[in-house]
């Protein structure tokens, strides 16, 4: 009776055990798109362009990349949402898909926590606080010190409301009873020149951003985000050395399936991501040349630091007043 029971239970062990990995082992049943919800040539797209690439010859089947800009990548990752949850389409996209736009938006077209299903954040990149060359301070204690001592408060570049650059300087002035000069710009790129020809005095930017400019000496940096210091800047203190862990917020990007698609396909697709973009020459010509750090992690682990960036950047939205739009 008893060698009855082990022989039974072995085989509904056995049975159980072709469905789950079956799925995996036939993806993808056909071909496959990845959604890009900005234009051509972006950090995502250009990404996204490589791991299709490398995927078709992995999967033996044709990847392509769709383009879908729009609102902040607001109508293609809404499109994108609608899609059948079998792992054929993709989503390639950066961190405000799933974080800032919720915060910045009454009414997202998808959402950030039922729509999407993470299954691995690609890479990330440090944010440099930055200054013109000529600025009076050279860390952010000196940064407050000057602050205190300029009632009329000093200008600062960004990509717009509720950017980046937006959320780290009104939580500061909010923080430390401080004044800064919001300037807008068309993007990062002029809101980073403007702070090279003095146009304001302060800004962050990205790595690959701000790094040249900073090698060159016609900008300078005063802090960096993230635990631990940059690898491209290893002189540059952390936001969490100068005491601004609250205010510590990185960019990334990663890849999403749509809701509802099986455990198994998500972690199987998360596996050949990282079989592909852990690979030395991949890392070199699409992460290295970038200033990103590459992460690759387990749905799971993605699924965390999402979790943990909204809780981080919650805070910084209700300190600095943003006030969502219509």
């Amino acid at each position: 009776m008893r060698r009855w029971l082990v022989v039974a239970t072995l085989a509904v062990l056995l049975w159980d055990l072709p469905i789950a990995s079956g799925i995996a082992q036939t993806f993808p049943s056909g071909r496959v798109t990845i959604l890009v919800p900005y234009p051509p040539g972006g950090t995502s797209d250009v990404i996204a362009r490589g791991l299709a690439a490398e995927l078709s010859i992995l999967w033996k089947q044709t990847v392509l990349i769709e383009n879908v800009g729009g609102a902040g990548g607001q109508i293609g990752t809404a499109r994108f949402a609608k899609a059948e949850p079998d792992g054929l389409t993709l989503l390639a996209g950066v961190q405000d898909l799933v974080v800032l736009n919720r915060f910045l938006f009454k009414n997202l077209p998808y959402d950030p926590d039922k729509s999407l299903m993470p299954v691995s954040m690609f890479a990330r990149s440090s944010q440099i606080v930055i200054a013109n060359a000529s600025f009076p301070a050279n860390s952010m204690s000196e940064l407050v010190d000057v602050a205190r001592r300029t009632p009329t408060g000093i200008a600062y570049s960004s990509s717009g409301l509720g950017s980046q650059s937006y959320l780290f300087f009104e939580t500061l002035a909010k923080r430390d009873g401080l004044k800064f000069v919001h300037v807008p710009y068309k993007g990062i790129a002029p809101a980073i020149t403007a702070v090279m020809t003095g146009e304001v005095q302060l800004a962050t930017g990205t790595v690959a951003s701000a790094g040249p400019l900073i090698d060159d000496g016609r900008i300078k940096a005063l802090a960096v985000s993230g635990t631990e210091r940059s690898k491209r800047f290893p002189n540059i203190p952390t936001l969490s050395e100068a005491g601004l862990r609250d205010m510590d917020s990185m960019t990334w990007w990663g890849m999403f399936a749509p809701a509802g698609t099986s455990a198994a396909t998500v972690d199987r697709i998360s596996r050949d991501v990282a079989a592909v973009a852990q690979r030395p020459d991949f890392v070199t010509k699409y992460f290295t040349v970038l200033g990103m750090e590459p992460v690759l992690n387990s749905p799971a682990e993605f699924t965390a630091a999402i979790r943990s960036d909204v809780a981080i950047t919650a805070e910084m939205v209700k300190a600095a007043g943003v006030k969502p739009l219509d």
